[in-house]
């Protein structure tokens, strides 16, 4: 006697997408790269480049060739890190699609231009406010994508990522400023990076002052993938 047959258990079928959070800092602003977008769903919205998944491709590569194609930004050893996968059944008007986020921070990139399904492209500063004019569920991402780097500034060297080499240490603490939205004092804030072993180390050479100040001393990234001790955020 043949076993009884399990029911067949329903299957979704669901497209994929690539989305990016691109981060750098321009003209002493946290900027972030936004689209406006040039077709529905969310037509006229700001969003965030990306796009669906084509036969023979995988998400990174997606993400890249979305990058090019909506912004004109074609940057291909800019690192990418992979932050998570959305997958709630309606974030999409469109129907089930699933997107995974990837997060590039970058120094002085270069100004966008909007192309394909992109009526526009532009650096944005980052502001609250963007909770209110982001399509689909991109504020989400968005904030979880900051909330990542906010921390990983305490534990990681990822704040030398926003400077381009080499770099002063008034550059350095002005990311943590930007991206934390505090003030740091400028002789703690020296002390407290001075203190971290290999985080950064000095190239042995000056910046000429502008305003015939003292000539900054000149900073690289040095060879700790942890800052040990961290530096911590301050509470108040």
């Amino acid at each position: 006697m043949s076993p009884p047959s399990r029911p067949r258990r329903p299957r979704v079928l669901a497209n994929h997408t690539a989305d990016l959070v691109i981060l750098t800092i321009r003209n002493d602003q946290l900027k972030i790269l936004l689209v406006v977008r040039g077709s529905e769903p969310f037509r006229g919205r700001l969003a965030l480049p990306g796009g669906f998944l084509r036969p023979g491709e995988d998400l990174e590569s997606t993400a890249r060739r979305e990058l090019a194609e909506e912004t004109g930004l074609e940057v291909a050893d800019l690192p990418l890190l992979q932050l998570h996968t959305y997958s709630l059944p309606d974030r999409d008007p469109r129907g089930r699609v699933i997107t995974t986020a990837f997060l590039a921070i970058a120094p002085d990139l270069p100004e966008v231009e909007g192309a394909t399904d992109a009526y526009s492209a532009d650096w944005v500063e980052f502001h609250d406010s963007l909770r209110e004019q982001l399509a689909f569920d991109h504020w989400t991402i968005v904030s979880n994508a900051m909330d990542k780097v906010m921390s990983e500034l305490e534990y990681t060297p990822l704040s030398t990522s926003f400077c381009a080499s080499p770099f002063t240490m008034s550059e350095l603490r002005r990311v943590f400023e930007l991206v934390w939205k505090i003030n740091l004092d400028p002789g703690n804030f020296r002390r407290k990076v001075c203190a971290i072993s290999d985080f950064i180390e000095p190239i042995g050479q000056k910046r000429r002052s502008s305003d015939g100040g003292r000539p900054p001393d000149l900073y690289r990234r040095g060879k700790a993938t942890r800052l040990i001790p961290p530096f911590r955020r301050p509470t108040t």
